[in-house]
C-alpha cells in the first residue's frame, strides 16, 4: 500500500509552507507529494496568505526534491486550455527528471471562478472528456509529427505536440463519484481512479463500475491503479488525536467514521479494510501543514506496518 500526502494549500500555505512538507514527504519515505488547485479557501479557515497555483509550486518543488512524486488531486479543467495544460505538465515533468502525475477534474467550486473572473461553463464533463484526449493525444503524437483536433468545444490545427515529457506515459488520474460517465473516462483514458473521501461501501461499488468501464474499453480492469484520498488524524494517545482534530475544526467520531484517525493500530487497521475494497494507494489529506510530527508519527508507525 503507497502511501501518498495530500494538501490544501488554498486553506491558507505559503510555497514555503508547502516546500518544507514536500521535503519532509520526502525524506519521511513516503511515496508523493500532491496538492489541490483551487484559488479560494472553502470552510472557515482564512486562506492567509492568500492561494498559490498548483503548477507553479509544482515547478519549484520539482527542482528542490528528489524523489518523491508530484502532482494533482485534481487539476480544474475550467483553469486551463487544454493545449496550454500539456505544454505546463509536459515542462514540470522535465524539470523533475519525470516525477509528475497529472490528476485533472472538471471543475466544480464556482464561487472561486466569480471570484478571479474564471469562466465556469456549464458543459463542464464535455470539456473534461475534450481535454483528456487533446492532453493525451498532444503527448502520444509522434516527434515531426502534428495533432489535430476538432471537438464541440476545442480546436487545433497542425500543433506540432510539442514539448514532450521526460517520461514515455505521464500517469492521468481520474476521480470522483460519478455512476456513468466518470467510470467511463477513467476507463478510457486514466492510468489511476481515485475515488475521493468515500466509505468502504461506496469505494467499493465505484471501483467495481471503474473496472467494469475498463475491461469494455478494452484495457482490462488491472491497467488502472486504485486509490482512495482521505483525511488523517492519528496520534499516539487519545489526547493527541483530539488535539490535532481540535486544530483543524473537526470531530474526532466524525474524523473515524469518514477518515483515517485515531491510533496507529486504528489507523492501520482502516487502511486494511480499503485494501480488501480494491484499494491500491491512499493519499493522506494532511490539513495542518505546520504539524510535521504528525508526518513522522505517520511514517514510524503506520507506513512502517503497511511496507
Amino acid at each position: 500500500m503507497d502511501l501518498r500526502i495530500f494538501t490544501e494549500p488554498q486553506q491558507g500555505a505559503t510555497y514555503d509552507t508547502l516546500l518544507t512538507v514536500a521535503k519532509a514527504t520526502e525524506d519521511l519515505g513516503f511515496d508523493a507529494f500532491f496538492r489541490s488547485d483551487h484559488y479560494l479557501r472553502m470552510g472557515a479557515a482564512d486562506g492567509l496568505p492568500g492561494p498559490t497555483d498548483a503548477w507553479i509550486t509544482l515547478a519549484g518543488l520539482a527542482r528542490e526534491t528528489k524523489r518523491i512524486r508530484l502532482g494533482t488531486l485534481m487539476t480544474a479543467g475550467t483553469f486551463r486550455l487544454p493545449g496550454v495544460l500539456a505544454i505546463q505538465v509536459a515542462q514540470v515533468d522535465q524539470m523533475s527528471g519525470g516525477r509528475v502525475e497529472l490528476g485533472l477534474g472538471a471543475g466544480w467550486f464556482e464561487e472561486e471562478h466569480k471570484a478571479y473572473g474564471i469562466p465556469f461553463p456549464k458543459e463542464k464533463i464535455g470539456r473534461l472528456e475534450e481535454q483528456l484526449a487533446i492532453v493525451t493525444g498532444l503527448w502520444a503524437t509522434e516527434a515531426g509529427k502534428t495533432f489535430d483536433f476538432h471537438g464541440k468545444f476545442y480546436d487545433l490545427t497542425d500543433s506540432p505536440a510539442l514539448p514532450k515529457p521526460a517520461q514515455a506515459k505521464v500517469p492521468v488520474l481520474i476521480g470522483g463519484h460519478g455512476a456513468t460517465r466518470t467510470p467511463r473516462l477513467a476507463g478510457q483514458y486514466a492510468d489511476e481512479f481515485n475515488m475521493p473521501f468515500a466509505s468502504l461501501e461506496d469505494t467499493e461499488r465505484q471501483f467495481g463500475r471503474v473496472r467494469a468501464a475498463a475491461e469494455a474499453a478494452g484495457r482490462g480492469a488491472d491497467a488502472l491503479t486504485y486509490s482512495n484520498a482521505l483525511v488523517a488524524c492519528v496520534g499516539k494517545d487519545d489526547a493527541e488525536v483530539a488535539r490535532r482534530a481540535a486544530v483543524i475544526g473537526r470531530e474526532v467520531e466524525e474524523l473515524k467514521a469518514n477518515g483515517l484517525a485515531g491510533s496507529p493500530a486504528e489507523v492501520v487497521e482502516k487502511i486494511g479494510r480499503y485494501a480488501e475494497a480494491g484499494a491500491q494507494r491512499i493519499y493522506l489529506q494532511i490539513l495542518d501543514l505546520d504539524d510535521l510530527d504528525h508526518l513522522e508519527l505517520i511514517s514510524s508507525q503506520v507506513q512502517s506496518q503497511l511496507s
